[in-house]
């Protein structure tokens, strides 16, 4: 595809350099997926595991219970559905309960609640309808108040964050209509004239836009005398002369989300509004995302235990051939599955946002894992409740209740659910992130090798220090704790946990051989082997929500609070993920990749275009991409701040 004539046209390189330039480079504190991904098994990093200290508990805990009552008593999901709009009584109510300032400090006028608390009222706000949960997340997990807690200067913290916290709503904008997970091509100007940045360009779904009173805008600017230029983040003001908001978008799911497409024409921003100095823009969105993205998998985390609510009640209420369906194999594997695999996405959610409360550990790798895993398997549940449900799982909540029959919305579910799968980094680019991190020890020490702009003298250098790296990384790879018949044994009470642990340690040896071998086949062509990639992070992903489950499990039986019963989730879980880790361990070279990418080929060159014969098309015309030439709006203004 041509870019258009305001589009900057880069190539594949220019493109990854700019990726790579925006990653947080150090690594400062542990991390045990990082560590896991290496072959090194570090249990100590996770187990005993980590608790909120009890004041925290006892405020997250208080305001829960608030919001639990304001969920059951102002909150009409099915309204929301049907009309596709959240009432404006619904959101100035979340306000005034302090919703909005979660997770902004106290002396701002926030709650300052932890991660945990945090995601706990996401989970519970989001099984009452998941256009709340979207709102309250994109305003606070990637709006203003996450960036400028981390970035922004004394000035614009008391400028903006009490506002935040109890009037004023945010959102999030790096999008376009032609730039997705590639920054590099971002054609949103900001240039500077004076004391100010004159802002000119388009953004795409921006999430909370559409009712925004603030904005976090990404626009580049151009590299001039005394101005370093690059993309740079900026607080925008939504009311603001040239900001118009032309489309509220309309979607599958998520009915009530205010999404919305909105233009910049000659906006006047004032420098004290810009984030961190400029060119800093992608490395403070993919910082601000670290934890940010703990967001979604907290709402994965309450549609899973929604999920497990409706099969219990509907599958011991259904009965087929004399006896209930839940104690039909068929559909009592599916019971089983959601079960185990809710216990497990609570697990790592709790864990990472632990981490990230008690900030010892560096928990990138983890809050991406938790995304990656909490997306795909919540849609899973959600299908295998569908199923369950049959027919009337398909049907939808209004017309089973047009019918007298409970109005349970588990199509609903599944459609608001299949977003989580795109939203903040889509499946394939989680692979694609999660990948270059777990292999970063490698490219740290071995990357000159394969860089084919390095000189001969570089490439020398580099394989003396791969040489000493690898002398002492690859023979720790070949025996471990898992080999040990009684490693572990602490994980052993009535159900026998430390077999799944030894699994874990020795699956993690195997997983670095593994990567450490196809980079040797591969090398400079590794990163284009993405369904190997897309494997291996898929492995890890297994291997850490197995860990966290046993940890979890361990937890809850030293508290007293269901231990047994969670030790029994947590095999039934890992009995699961093992036979998926297997699978996936066998695809990393028996698979159909190469194949795939001649068919690829084909499909684009028009070779099996007779296999699309005898259809009718029922899209409409128009351009595949909306033009986002920057100019003037010539579309009413749509933005609305509720008050």
């Amino acid at each position: 595809m041509s870019a258009t004539p305001h589009q900057p046209t880069v190539t594949e390189r220019e493109a990854r350099q700019v990726a790579e330039a925006a990653r947080e480079q150090d690594w400062r504190r542990p991390s045990f997926a990082k560590e896991l991904f290496l072959g090194r098994f570090r249990l100590d990093l996770i187990h005993p595991h980590p608790l909120p200290a009890d004041e925290d508990a006892q405020r997250g805990e208080e305001f829960l219970a608030k919001l639990r009552d304001f969920c059951e008593t102002k909150i009409d999901a099915a309204l929301i559905e049907r009309e596709a709009l959240i009432p404006d009584e619904v959101i100035n109510g979340l306000k005034e309960l302090g919703a909005f300032g979660m997770k902004i400090d106290t002396k701002y006028g926030g709650l300052g609640l932890t991660q945990v608390y945090y995601n706990k009222s996401l989970a519970l706000v989001g099984s009452a309808n998941p256009a709340l949960g979207a709102l309250l997340s994109a305003h606070q997990s990637i709006g203003v108040p996450q960036p400028l807690k981390l970035f922004g200067t004394q000035e614009q913290k008391e400028a903006f964050l009490p506002r935040c916290a109890r009037t004023d709503i945010s959102a999030f904008l790096l999008t376009e209509p032609d730039v997705g997970s590639d920054p590099a091509r971002l054609a949103t100007s900001a240039v500077p004239d004076g004391d100010d940045y004159i802002l000119d360009g388009v953004k795409l779904w921006t999430t909370n836009g559409v009712v925004a009173d603030l904005l976090v805008v990404m626009a580049r600017v151009p590299k001039s005398e005394g101005h370093k230029g690059g993309i740079t983040a900026f607080v925008v003001e939504a009311a603001s002369d040239g900001v118009t908001v032309e489309n509220r978008n309309a979607f599958m799911g998520l009915r009530g989300l205010e999404n919305g497409v909105t233009r910049f024409h000659q906006v006047r921003v004032p420098a004290a509004n810009r984030i961190g100095p400029e060119g800093s823009g992608l490395k403070i969105a993919l910082t601000t995302l670290n934890t940010g993205r703990l967001s979604l998998p907290a709402m994965c985390v309450g549609a899973g235990k929604w999920c497990l609510k409706i099969a219990r009640e509907w599958s011991a209420a259904r009965e087929q051939w004399g006896k209930p369906v839940a104690f039909h194999e068929a559909v009592g594997a599916k019971i089983s599955f959601i079960a185990a695999t809710t216990f497990a996405l609570e697990a790592v959610l709790d864990l990472s946002s632990q981490m990230a409360d008690e900030d010892r550990n560096d928990i990138r790798i983890e809050a991406a894992l938790a995304k990656l895993y909490g997306s795909e398997m919540a849609c899973l549940m959600a299908d295998e409740l569908v199923q369950i449900r049959g027919g009337r799982g398909f049907e939808t909540a209004d017309s089973l209740a047009a019918r007298g029959e409970r109005a349970v919305p588990a199509e609903q579910v599944l459609r608001d659910l299949r977003i989580n799968r795109i939203f903040e980094g889509s499946t394939e680019i989680m692979h694609l992130l999660i990948a270059r991190e777990a292999v970063d020890a490698h490219l740290s020490v071995a990357g000159d090798l394969i860089d084919p702009d390095k000189s001969l003298s570089d490439k020398a250098k580099a394989g003396a220090n791969a040489g000493v790296f690898y002398a002492k990384w690859l023979p720790k790879l070949v025996a471990g704790q898992g080999q040990l018949p009684r490693a572990y044994a602490e994980f052993n009470h009535g159900v026998d946990l430390s077999p799944h642990l030894r699994f874990v340690e020795r699956s993690a040896r195997k997983l670095a051989r593994s990567t450490f071998y196809a980079m040797s086949r591969w090398q400079g062509r590794m990163e284009t082997k993405q369904g190997f990639l897309g494997r291996i992070v898929d492995i890890g992903a297994e291997l850490f929500a197995m860990s966290a489950a046993c940890v979890r499990a361990e937890l809850l039986r030293t508290t007293g609070e269901h231990g047994r019963e969670a030790y029994q989730l947590a095999d039934a879980f890992c009995r699961q993920s093992r036979i998926r880790v297997d699978e996936l361990f066998g695809r990393l070279w028996t698979n159909t990749d190469d194949l795939d990418r001649k068919v690829v080929k084909g499909v684009l060159s028009g070779t099996y275009e007779w296999l699309e014969q005898g259809i009718i098309d029922p899209s409409g015309e128009g351009p595949w991409i909306a033009d986002a030439t920057p100019g003037e709006s010539k579309k009413k203004n749509l933005h609305r701040p509720i008050r």
